[in-house]
């Protein structure tokens, strides 16, 4: 524990800056211009994320936090403290040149989070981490990782029939992959020999192809319903999908008002310009930062409309004709499409099934 002098507890403003790990988090307490008071350590529990906030507020009048990682390690506890009223910020680690100058230690850093809130460099507000987004992460992440090991297993039972007995390959050739995958969840007989170990593999391959597609599909009628309790007019818009809506939704988060503008979820999703001018040279780059997961939703939903919307594709041929080329008039349309979509988040409806 490291300490200053304490301060008047009911009229002090004070801010708490927290260095989050998985076992342990950091705080430290510095006033509103800057100063520090006071550093603790509290383990990630409920009972020491009560025990951080008990000591905190004995400094002073607390009303603000910085925290790191507020989407992994500093999730729990950013929930915490929002449910007790006060505003969370998303702290960014220090820059190499204040590293360097100032040395590595959690309790440097945890001030160094107090102080970017009371400098104003952290405005970022916390997602809330509750609510129906929250639903959406983890089916989303379980179906990524399905669809994924579904892929992979699809891909080794090809390559095991591949090499396998001419007769039970020329048996199966030109089936499509629903039909293939059923005829070789129906092999049977013992894995005796190089064939029959083949034909058990190839059982085992399908099999779990199977199991993983009525987990992926059970995953997406989850999402789909709580994407239509929470926000129907998201997958009312032409293009967009349980998929990508879930994305979208997942980056804005669950209190999407953080965002203070139209421009914000653009660069959030990093479809928004950067400037790079110097001098008499006025030019704007690509912006390759932002939430890439969310860049690729939207990237998808435009080409779902170049597909079937004759109205994309007019807006791409004109473009084209005034000389951008096809990769800057798409993202030109994800601009669009993110204004569009930035729109449906912030207006959300609430509706409940019918059971």
């Amino acid at each position: 524990m490291t300490q200053s002098a304490p301060l008047d507890q009911e009229t002090s403003e004070i801010v708490l800056g927290v260095d989050t790990h998985k076992d342990i988090h950091v705080a430290a307490v510095v006033t509103a211009a800057g100063a520090f008071i006071e550093s603790r350590s509290f383990p990630t529990t409920a009972e020491g994320y009560e025990h951080l906030l008990h000591w905190a507020r004995a400094l002073g009048r607390l009303d603000r936090a910085g925290v790191e990682c507020t989407g992994s390690y500093g999730a729990a506890l950013s929930r915490y403290l929002l449910r007790q009223g006060i505003t969370v910020f998303e702290v960014n680690q220090p820059d190499k040149a204040t590293r360097r100058r100032r040395g590595k230690s959690d309790i440097i850093d945890a001030e160094a989070a107090a102080r970017a809130v009371t400098t104003g460099r952290a405005t970022a507000t916390a997602k809330a981490g509750d609510g129906p987004v929250e639903m959406l992460r983890p089916f989303k992440m379980a179906k990524a990782s399905a669809t994924k090991s579904r892929a992979q297993a699809i891909n080794q039972l090809k390559a095991v029939l591949v090499a396998t007995d001419p007769d039970l390959r020329q048996s199966m050739a030109g089936l499509s992959n629903p039909k293939l995958i059923r005829a070789c969840a129906g092999l049977d007989g013992p894995a005796v020999g190089a064939a029959g170990a083949a034909a058990h593999t190839l059982r085992l391959l399908a099999r779990r192809i199977q199991h993983l597609s009525e987990e992926i599909e059970d995953l997406t009628t989850r999402i789909t319903e709580v994407i239509t309790r929470h926000n129907p007019q998201l997958l009312a818009c032409y293009g967009v999908g349980p998929d990508t809506a879930a994305t979208l939704l997942i980056a804005a988060g669950g209190n999407p008002e953080r965002l203070r503008s139209e421009a914000s979820f653009a660069a959030l999703c990093g479809v928004s310009p950067v400037e790079a001018s110097s001098g008499k040279t006025q030019r704007r780059r690509l912006n390759r930062g932002g939430n890439r997961q969310a860049n690729s939703a939207l990237y998808t939903i435009v080409l779902a409309r170049l597909r079937w919307d004759t109205r994309t594709r007019g807006y791409l041929d004109r473009r084209v004709s005034e000389g951008k080329t096809r990769r800057e008039a798409l993202r030109c349309l994800k601009r669009y499409v993110a204004r569009e979509i930035h729109r449906l988040i912030t207006h959300t409806t609430t509706h409940v099934l019918a059971a």
